[in-house]
């Protein structure tokens, strides 16, 4: 694995911080023993914790209103894996990248694959864009795509899904995401029911596209573009397109794609129980889909969603392995710090959840002690997990502090040299 940032400098910046970090790690260790707990066993689980990231959240976001573009942001899909790259690179847990066409696509993929394995990156899921009109694209998605009137138009959303999982398959991808922003914002604009009926009609020909190793993974939204009524607006009917249309079609969770004070974790238990949960993209909202950094708002439903998989996955072994992936927009931060910071969050939830006492949370259950429950939840998310998350990365090769190690690095101000801006140029992608 080729290395972006000297790995000298990294070793420099570990050898500082090391033995601070050894005592954190004793001390803890310590704290965990007498709760019964080894640390070593955590740590593991920590060094083999992965979340991908999404190429189109190397660059820089916006709003509806305006957006502004940030120093040395990728320009094209080979610059974004770079920065990916440094992102791995200092984390150790997101060797995942997911794609996102034709924002990403390029005429050879194998030069792309081999910049990915050169960094230490796979390529994850790949996403379709039939929310937005492409240059020289015959058939306007104004009216929708997959559940358009127009057969023309649903034709040519499902060509561009089928697209999408021909370079997928080159690069090395095992799923397609569909998200389509179809729907409507006047009562009687569409037939909600015919609407639908329209959609399974054109997923129905994706799916048929996908290799046999493959899935399909639906992913809802309750609102935007469509504020009346979206077509694919939450999980029942995920769900049920799921179920229709085949053992390879799963669901997928974006935290931000709930009303507010929605039950977030109860669906990742329904959709457990009945075999669809395909996987996630991690974010965090205050109001509505905000695509804010995970765990900057509500850490504790993060960590109560992770502990819905933690008892999934003692139920369940190694045949549960949903998909994890970031999805957020960075319009006031460095995407890089943005990502390396989310990562380290989500795999904060993830060793906390393993961190829960399941036989006495048992136990208080089945004796309705609500108290004590809570508390036993309660008792794993106080835990600080740090140094296990900062020895998981030494060991694994990475920075005890990536942020503090990527701003010594200078990564930044090289980049905004060889990047300079160019009006039209960026490839950051979703707004």
């Amino acid at each position: 694995m080729s290395t972006i940032i000297d790995s000298g400098r990294v070793a420099e910046h570990n050898d500082k911080l090391r033995s601070s970090l050894e005592e954190d790690y004793a001390a803890l260790a310590g704290m965990l023993s007498r709760r019964g707990v080894d640390i070593e066993q955590l740590t593991a689980k920590a060094q083999k914790f992965a979340v991908a990231l999404p190429s189109w959240g190397a660059g820089t976001g916006g709003t509806r209103f305006a957006r502004f573009p940030g120093r040395g942001e990728p320009r094209n899909v080979f610059e974004k894996l770079d920065d990916c790259g440094v992102i791995h690179q200092l984390t150790r847990a997101t060797p995942g990248v997911s794609l996102h066409f034709p924002w990403d696509k390029v005429s050879d993929t194998q030069a792309l694959r081999q910049q990915a394995e050169a960094h230490g990156l796979y390529f994850d899921a790949v996403n379709s864009n039939t929310f937005q009109d492409q240059v020289g694209q015959e058939h306007t998605y104004k009216y929708g795509s997959m559940t358009a009137i127009s057969a023309a138009t649903r034709a040519q959303a499902v060509a561009h899904n089928v697209e999408c999982i021909e370079l997928g398959n080159a690069l090395g991808s095992k799923a397609l995401t569909v998200w389509v922003g179809d729907g409507a914002n006047f009562p009687g604009q569409h037939n909600l029911r015919g609407a639908l009926e329209r959609y399974l009609e054109s997923a129905r020909e994706i799916y048929a596209a996908l290799p046999a190793d493959w899935n399909l993974l639906i992913e809802h939204k309750l609102f935007e573009p469509a504020f009346y009524a979206t077509t694919i607006a939450d999980w029942g009917t995920s769900f049920a397109c799921a179920q229709s249309l085949g053992e390879k079609a799963k669901c997928l969770v974006d935290l931000g794609h709930h009303a507010p004070n929605t039950n977030i974790e109860m669906i990742v238990a329904r959709l457990t129980q009945f075999g669809k949960l395909g996987g996630f993209h991690f974010n965090d909202s205050k109001y509505g889909d905000d695509d804010l950094d995970s765990g900057s708002i509500n850490p504790f439903q993060l960590f109560l969603v992770f502990n819905e998989l933690a008892d999934a996955a003692e139920r369940e072994g190694a045949a549960f392995n949903p998909a994890y992936m970031l999805d957020q927009s960075h319009n006031v931060t460095d995407p890089i710090e943005s990502l390396m910071s989310s990562a380290v969050e989500v795999q904060r939830a993830f060793v906390q959840a393993n961190l829960v006492d399941r036989d006495a949370l048992r136990g208080f259950q089945e004796s309705h002690d609500a108290l004590q429950s809570a508390q036993t939840l309660k008792h794993a998310y106080r835990t600080d997990v740090s140094a296990i998350l900062a020895m998981a990365r030494l060991r694994n090769g990475g920075a005890i502090d990536p942020v503090a190690c990527y701003r010594a690095s200078g990564y930044r101000d090289q980049v905004a040299e060889a990047r300079p801006a160019k009006a039209g140029a960026s490839s950051s992608g979703i707004v």
